[in-house]
């Protein structure tokens, strides 16, 4: 069976979370991370599989630790939004070092660095089988990278959102902290809303059940898990209809 036949999903929406990249460092980007997660990126590409990425911007600055601290909730939000270039431009950095074309795209204006977010040009690169990392949250404050994933997701027809974090799923509670805190094998929209489940936040969930998004929440850290949930493997949680 050829690579193109194995995929399962022809256009998806990666998320990453900021603290994927950091490593075990405290904080900023380590550069062995995102090599890695460039590798397992470039495989996909070789599937045949259309691919946009969110990053955020946690392991730099998150606008709600500013908010905490007494900063002005706008102005901290705008800073995790730069935050989010950062990450996106170390990514972009280690994906065309192995030869993969890509486009950063920001919804706020940095012309000096990255294109505009322009939503035609956006899906035109996905057709030109380049990566498009899409940084800059939503540009606007008061909405999480979360948003910023399901938004784009829907605007650029992605069949799936893979949420890639450090646990195997989403879990009826913290499993670092409850031994028996069961892991969910697939929920409905409503479960994980009304469930308080912390998976993405309440706008993401409420904008993918409106627009019929699946999402697929899987552990980032497993080597190859990124080809797995592409092609098709029963692995992570799969929040749907």
């Amino acid at each position: 069976m050829s690579a193109l036949k194995m995929k399962k999903f022809k256009r998806v929406l990666l998320k990453l979370s900021g603290e994927a990249l950091q490593g075990k460092q405290d904080y900023g980007v380590d550069p062995d991370v995102v090599d890695d997660i460039a590798e397992q990126l470039k495989e996909i590409k070789s599937l045949g599989v259309q691919l946009a990425v969110v990053i955020g911007g946690g392991n730099i600055f998150r606008g709600f630790q500013g908010e905490n601290r007494g900063m002005d909730r706008a102005t901290a939000d705008y800073m995790g939004m730069l935050a989010t270039v950062i990450n996106s431009m170390a990514l972009q950095d280690a994906l065309e070092r192995k030869g993969v074309f890509t486009r950063v795209q920001t919804a706020i204006a940095m012309n000096a660095v990255a294109e505009p977010y322009v939503r035609r040009r956006a899906i035109r690169h996905l057709e030109k089988d380049r990566i498009v990392i899409l940084a800059g949250g939503t540009g606007n404050p008061y909405f999480t990278t979360d948003t910023t994933a399901a938004l784009r997701a829907i605007e650029l027809g992605a069949d799936v959102i893979l949420k890639a974090t450090k646990v195997d799923g989403i879990y009826s509670d913290d499993p670092k902290k409850n031994q028996d805190a069961k892991r969910f094998k697939k929920l409905r929209y409503m479960d994980v809303l009304k469930k308080g489940l912390k998976v993405m936040d309440s706008t993401a969930i409420t904008l993918c059940m409106d627009n019929d998004l699946p999402i697929i929440v899987f552990d980032l850290l497993k080597q190859g898990n990124i080809r797995r949930v592409i092609t098709g493997q029963d692995i992570g949680t799969t929040v749907s209809k």
